[in-house]
């Protein structure tokens, strides 16, 4: 019994030295970290070559304890003195603070070994599904969304945008959940239906109420970052209308998912007459993929041509959005539009339980297709970071600047055969997206082969 309390309380020692290695307090040093010799991609400060980058960490918040009286020792448990209140302590932000060509080692506690591999700002995931729980239906509150820590770093995502999972109605039981639970800066396009994506209440437009869907997001804005239309099935421009009005309201953008209708609401009228500049269209490569009149429309023809009317938007500043999700990404729609240079303003993946474990996968996965099919590193990478902080107009986000926090995500490309199954076909490329590390606010979140850590002694031969 013995044994085993002094073996907790060692793995608890170790536990409190993790933590304040992870919070920056080693050494005193100028730096945490120097992540070194990779080459960075940084799309707001037009980077594109190998350099360092030095990072201070940030701390994680405390919550205030009471104090806490001393404790005999008794029935085999060791004393415990009595420990002082203590105030509750913020977070604090890890900074960039310094991008240069070679940072002396020795001002790092630790060193970020990056050679051969791609350094970017953390990604930026604008269409998820994270309100989590059990007590709700389809995406709200219940088990088709996904806790956000499980399903982000690993894939070098720092900060995502709930696309309109909750409403006005539920909002604040979200941001209790899910916002004020999560590492990864969690955002939301607030959904106009105020039931939110519960699976039942998205055509009741009695539901959609522009002025409280508006008031909420004005109470919390540094959560709410849009309006969401989603899934709405009818011919009438009632629902679109009400979200704008409501992001008008806000002074904030919407998003729009078309459902369906017989025959479909023309996507020029959508575009070019309700959409203002910056109003975003999710699922631009989806549709009914035919030329049928019903449904949904797409944006390429049956020639394999963009529309007209799609450029016409796109220089009005209408923002074109993958939202990958289980079958909203078709291949006599994606591959032809990427191959004439039509690319997407922002890469999402429309992640929940129902996604991930189709074609979409990750989101470093759908950038490794972008590429496969033609666009550019430094463009799928803008696509991840810069562009989309822009779009939910946090600038301070997605890029690299000194003094900027510390979201950085590292990737490495493996060369082999690789195959994007997609729905209606397969595209086939020879490079793919790895992520080999995450930073948040400074502190390693994840490291899939310990590029951080020193090498370990070597094992002594058995005998």
């Amino acid at each position: 019994m013995r044994k085993k309390l002094v073996l907790l309380a060692v793995l608890f020692t170790l536990g409190i030295s993790s933590w304040a290695q992870q919070s920056g307090t080693k050494s005193g040093k100028p730096y945490s970290y120097i992540i070194k010799g990779g080459h960075v991609i940084d799309p707001k400060n037009n980077i594109n070559e190998v350099m360092d980058i030095a990072v201070t960490a940030g701390t994680r918040a405390q919550a205030a304890r009471p104090e806490i009286p001393a404790r005999p020792a008794q029935n085999g448990r060791p004393a415990r003195p009595a420990m002082p209140a203590r105030p509750a302590v913020p977070a604090t932000e890890g900074k960039i603070a310094l991008v240069a060509k070679s940072i002396n080692p020795d001002l790092a506690d630790q060193i970020i070994d990056a050679k051969g591999l791609y350094v970017s700002p953390g990604l930026i995931d604008i269409h998820v599904h994270f309100f989590w729980g059990h007590d709700g239906s389809y995406l709200k509150n219940a088990k088709a969304s996904l806790p956000a820590d499980g399903f982000t770093f690993r894939t070098g995502v720092t900060t995502v945008v709930d696309a309109g999972s909750p409403g006005w109605r539920d909002f604040e039981l979200y941001k209790k959940q899910t916002i004020d639970a999560s590492q990864t800066r969690v955002l939301t396009m607030l959904n106009i239906v105020g039931t939110g994506m519960d699976g039942d209440g998205e055509n009741n437009i009695d539901e959609m109420d522009p002025q409280k869907t508006a008031e909420m997001a004005k109470k919390y804005p540094n959560d709410i970052v849009g309006v969401k239309l989603a899934h709405f099935s009818g011919r009438t421009w009632v629902p679109t209308d009400r979200a704008i009005e409501a992001g008008r309201l806000a002074n904030i953008p919407i998003m729009v998912d078309f459902g369906s209708a017989d025959p479909f609401l023309p996507l020029d009228s959508l575009f070019n007459v309700k959409f203002r500049s910056g109003d975003i269209y999710t699922h631009t490569f989806g549709g009914n993929g035919t030329d049928s009149p019903n449904g949904r429309e797409s944006i390429v023809d049956m020639n394999g041509k963009v529309k007209p009317f799609v450029y016409k938007a796109r220089e009005r500043g209408v923002i074109f959005d993958v939202g990958f999700g289980g079958a909203s990404f078709l291949y006599n729609q994606g591959v032809p539009a990427i191959k004439a240079g039509f690319y997407p303003n922002t890469i999402s993946t429309d992640l929940h339980t129902g996604s991930m474990n189709g074609p979409m996968k990750t989101m470093d996965n759908i950038m490794g297709l972008f590429m496969a099919m033609g666009m550019p590193l430094k463009d799928v990478i803008a696509a991840s970071t810069w562009n989309p902080a822009k779009v939910i107009k946090r600038e301070e986000l997605g890029n690299l600047s000194q003094g900027s926090v510390a979201d950085i995500a590292i990737f490495k490309i493996n060369e082999g055969k690789f195959g994007w199954p997609v729905r209606g076909g397969k595209f086939a490329g020879t490079k793919r997206l790895q992520t080999e590390m995450t930073l948040r606010s400074g502190n390693i979140v994840y490291d899939l082969n310990g590029i951080a850590q020193p090498v370990g002694p070597t094992p002594a031969a058995s005998r």
